[in-house]
């Protein structure tokens, strides 16, 4: 790839769901020559190709080639997660004096909006191009009762590339009724674009993160870092921690757990974590205007289902989903969680690449 006189993006065929819905692939290039492709299917992220420090692209995210693993993407590979990210205790809360029973889709526990979350849907995708940029604008309307979940929320996704190989992730969200909401993207990066994310160089803005049960849910406390194999506020070797023996990361089999962002701007976007592999040069850069940012170091990835080029394996790529706190609904001393008529839900996230 070399970069390109315009920004563009193409639609082609991807596969055919169950029930004949055809299903696309949108590729978004940007005059560095940077491409994004992501799918009508679950809004996802399928495949992002950035160069190192030499010039030579690779695509840096897990992904599947054809829609058939898609359809059982227990991994949630670069999708759009719904209506509620990460973990709500036994799927239950109480809102307004009622009682909600969500879909228990990790036993015991409802895990990214359930059976048939945001990451398994037909979306509507609407491209759209400028002199600086390019992308897609998804929209849905989630129905009242999906998943458990109370009133009929509407929902847009933007994705947009810039010529500075930056990536916007812009979410939208209105509600006639009082509902949870925590939307997110669940890409798996590996910067080196093969092999396993141990060698990479970490660095999360937080003070604090968020201890969890052995069933991954939050126990309440925001605990300091200072000390324990989650400091890292200064660029660290992800393989110099990851297998020390702390009863956090034993419980996570590694590092899968809630980060609590230190704020600069109230409104605007603040850098929450970076990623640099010293192998290519890769650094990517990720800002939003969430409080809390899950580090997942693909730690349940077992190969079990091959990806474009290799298996997803061990510890073969990392997340960084910025996100309000796993749980939640449950636990009124975090972030709220709610949004309610006549409230817009608005956040924001970008994914900078580049290379040194």
């Amino acid at each position: 790839m070399t970069p390109v006189d315009s920004v563009s993006v193409t639609q082609a065929p991807f596969g055919i769901l169950p029930d004949g819905q055809p299903v696309s692939v949108f590729t978004l290039t940007n005059r560095q020559g940077m491409q994004v492709k992501v799918l009508d299917f679950g809004a996802i992220i399928s495949e992002i190709h950035v160069p190192d420090r030499d010039g030579h692209f690779a695509d840096v995210v897990l992904g599947f080639d054809r829609i058939e693993p898609y359809l059982h993407n227990g991994a949630f590979l670069g999708a759009v997660i719904g209506r509620y990210g990460n973990r709500i205790a036994e799927g239950r809360f109480s809102l307004d004096g009622k009682d909600y029973q969500l879909a228990v889709n990790n036993p015991p526990n409802h895990l990214h909006g359930g059976n048939q979350g945001f990451h398994q849907v037909m979306w509507q995708a609407e491209p759209f191009t400028s002199d600086d940029a390019v992308g897609i604008t998804f929209t849905r309307s989630s129905p009242d009762g999906e998943d458990g979940y109370p009133g009929k929320l509407d929902v847009t996704v933007v994705y947009e590339l810039d010529n500075d190989n930056a990536l916007s992730l812009r979410y939208h969200a209105v509600t006639d009724q009082a509902t949870p909401i925590n939307l997110t993207n669940h890409s798996y990066f590996n910067l080196a674009g093969q092999g396993t994310i141990l060698g990479h160089e970490v660095t999360i803005n937080a003070d604090r993160y968020l201890p969890v049960d052995a069933g991954s849910i939050p126990t309440g406390e925001l605990a300091d870092v200072s000390g324990t194999p989650f400091d890292l506020r200064q660029s660290t070797v992800i393989g110099d921690n990851i297998d020390l023996p702390h009863e956090q990361l034993r419980i996570g089999r590694g590092y899968d757990h809630n980060f609590v962002l230190n704020k600069q701007a109230d409104h605007g976007l603040n850098l929450a974590a970076s990623v640099r592999d010293p192998q290519s040069g890769r650094v990517m850069q990720v800002y939003t205007q969430e409080p809390g940012i899950q580090f997942y170091s693909g730690n349940f990835l077992d190969g079990s289902q091959p990806g474009k080029l290799r298996a997803n394996s061990y510890r073969s790529a990392l997340c960084l989903e910025t996100q309000h706190f796993p749980d939640a609904p449950n636990q009124s001393h975090f972030p709220n969680t709610i949004l309610r008529p006549g409230q817009v839900y608005q956040t924001e996230t970008v994914y900078r690449f580049s290379a040194e």
